[in-house]
C-alpha cells in the first residue's frame, strides 16, 4: 500500500510537470505581413520583446559574406528617432537587457525589461525596422567591432576555424559553406549603397516573427503592436532558390593546420537532413547516446576506460536546409588520430548492428525529459523558442509537442537511421593539426 502511494504521489508529480511546461500562445498577423505571437505570463513583473528575421548567413551574395551578421551589430547603430550610441543607455537606464545573434538560418534581437517598460521594448524594435540609419560613420564603426570580434572569438581562439573549415569541406555549391561571420576583405569591399539594399530586402515585416512574452496585458498590447508595427510597409516577397547538394558517396580525408593549438585534433562529419525531419531528432538522440555527459559511451570507453583521448564527442548540428553530424576528438598522448577514428567507428557500428540496451534508452528519454522542461522554464527561453518553432520549423506548437517526438523514437529507428548517414562512405575526415613555423 505504501508503495501504491508513493507510486500514484511520483505520477502526480510527473503530471504537474508536464501541466506547468504547457505554453500557451496566441499567434496572428499584421496586414503588412509580420507574424505576431503572444504569450502571457503573470508570474513575475518581467516581459521579453523580441523580433525574428528570416536572414541569415545562408542568404549572403558569396563575394560579399557575414553581412547578416554585420547586421546584427549595425542595427544597434540608431534609428531617427534614437540617437547615434543610445539603443543600450535607453535600455538600461530603463531597468532592461538586450541583445542579438546570427545563425546562418535567421537574425534574432531581444529586450527584457520590466513590464511596466513593454512599449518602450515594442517602440525600439519598431524603430529598428522602420527607421534604421545606416551610414558610412555606422558601417565602419561596426566594422572595426566585428573584426575584432573575429580575432577574439576566431582567429586567436584555439579551434575556433575548426567548424567553418568542416564546412568548406562539406558543402559544395550550398551557402552553408562559408563561416557565419565571413569574411573582412568582403565587408571592407562592401559598398554603403550595399549595406542598404540588404536592410531593404530582408528587414521587412513579412520576413519577421514578433514575440512578447511575459506579464502583459493583451489587448494594451495588440493595440501598441498595432499602432507601433501597422504602419510599417509590407517588403517585397523574398524567394529562394538555393543550390542542392550531390550527395557523398565516398569517403574524403584532409588536413588543416592551427597555430593557436598544440594538441592536434579528428573530426568526422557526415551531412545529414534539416532540423525539420524526423531523422534529424533520431540523430539527436544517437548525438547523445554517445556522448552525453561521463556516463556515455564514448566517454566512458575512450576517455575513462582506455585512456585514449582527452576529450571525445559526438554532435548533431542541425540547421534549417541540412546538416552536419560530426564525430571529434582529441588524443591522448601518442595515441594516434587514425585510433581514435577506429574507436569511433566501432561504436557507430555498434549501433547500426545492434539495438541499443532498454536501459540506456530509458537513460535518453529521462535526458531528453529533463531538456524540455529546463526549455520552458524562462520567459526568455519561450520567447526565443516560439520565434524560431514559427520562423524555422513553421509549426509553433512545438513548444509543447517537439518531446512527443522524441518520446516516439524506437531503438530500432536510432539503428536504421545510423545506417542511413553515418557509413565511412559518406563522410569527410578532417584533421586539425597545430601549425608550425614552417607550414
Amino acid at each position: 500500500m505504501r508503495k501504491s502511494l508513493f507510486t500514484l504521489a511520483l505520477l502526480l508529480y510527473v503530471g504537474s510537470i508536464a501541466n506547468a511546461q504547457q505554453v500557451e500562445f496566441e499567434e496572428y498577423d499584421l496586414d503588412n505581413g509580420m507574424h505576431v505571437i503572444l504569450h502571457q505570463d503573470n508570474s513575475a513583473p518581467v516581459v521579453t520583446v523580441s523580433v525574428m528575421y528570416h536572414v541569415g548567413a545562408k542568404d549572403e551574395n558569396p563575394e560579399r559574406t557575414g553581412f547578416a551578421h554585420f547586421f546584427e551589430h549595425l542595427l544597434f547603430e540608431g534609428t531617427e528617432n534614437i540617437p547615434r550610441g543610445e539603443w543600450f543607455n535607453i535600455v538600461t537606464s530603463n531597468g532592461g537587457s538586450n541583445n542579438a545573434n546570427t545563425t546562418d538560418d535567421r537574425t534574432y534581437y531581444y529586450e527584457v525589461f520590466p513590464s511596466n517598460s513593454v512599449e518602450l521594448g515594442l517602440w525600439m524594435e519598431s524603430e529598428r525596422l522602420m527607421h534604421p540609419v545606416i551610414n558610412q560613420i555606422g558601417v565602419d564603426t561596426q566594422n572595426e567591432v566585428v573584426k575584432e570580434e573575429k580575432r577574439l572569438r576566431v582567429d586567436n581562439q584555439p579551434y575556433g576555424n575548426l567548424l567553418a573549415e568542416v564546412k568548406k569541406r562539406m558543402f559544395k555549391v550550398h551557402p552553408y559553406r562559408w563561416a557565419t561571420i565571413g569574411s573582412m576583405d568582403h565587408l571592407d569591399a562592401a559598398t554603403l549603397e550595399e549595406f542598404q539594399a540588404f536592410n531593404k530586402k530582408f528587414y521587412v515585416p513579412n520576413n519577421a516573427v514578433l514575440v512578447v512574452a511575459g506579464d502583459i496585458d493583451k489587448p494594451q498590447v495588440k493595440k501598441m503592436i498595432q499602432d507601433y508595427f501597422g504602419p510599417i510597409p509590407r517588403g517585397e516577397e523574398i524567394k529562394r532558390d538555393l543550390p542542392k547538394e550531390a550527395p557523398i558517396t565516398e569517403s574524403m580525408r584532409d588536413k588543416t593546420y592551427d597555430p593557436n593549438i598544440q594538441i592536434p585534433a579528428v573530426i568526422a562529419a557526415y551531412r545529414t537532413p534539416s532540423f525539420k525531419s524526423r531523422d534529424a531528432y533520431v540523430l539527436d538522440m544517437i548525438s547523445s547516446y554517445l556522448s552525453g555527459g561521463k556516463s556515455s559511451v564514448l566517454y566512458k570507453k575512450m576517455v575513462d576506460e582506455q585512456k585514449q583521448a582527452l576529450a571525445v564527442q559526438a554532435v548533431n548540428i542541425s540547421q534549417e536546409d541540412y546538416g552536419i553530424y560530426a564525430l571529434f576528438a582529441l588524443p591522448l598522448g601518442d595515441v594516434s588520430l587514425d585510433t581514435l577514428i577506429t574507436e569511433m567507428d566501432e561504436e557507430i557500428v555498434k549501433i547500426q548492428e545492434e539495438l541499443i540496451s532498454e536501459r540506456d534508452y530509458e537513460k535518453l528519454q529521462n535526458q531528453f525529459e529533463n531538456q524540455f522542461v529546463n526549455s520552458n522554464s524562462s520567459i526568455e527561453g519561450i520567447a526565443n523558442s516560439l520565434a524560431r518553432y514559427y520562423m524555422l520549423y513553421e509549426n509553433v506548437n512545438l513548444i509543447n509537442n517537439e518531446i512527443d517526438i522524441y518520446r516516439s523514437i524506437t531503438r530500432e529507428e536510432m539503428r536504421d537511421v545510423a545506417k542511413k548517414y553515418l557509413n565511412p562512405n559518406q563522410r569527410i575526415i578532417l584533421e586539425y593539426l597545430p601549425k608550425k613555423d614552417d607550414q
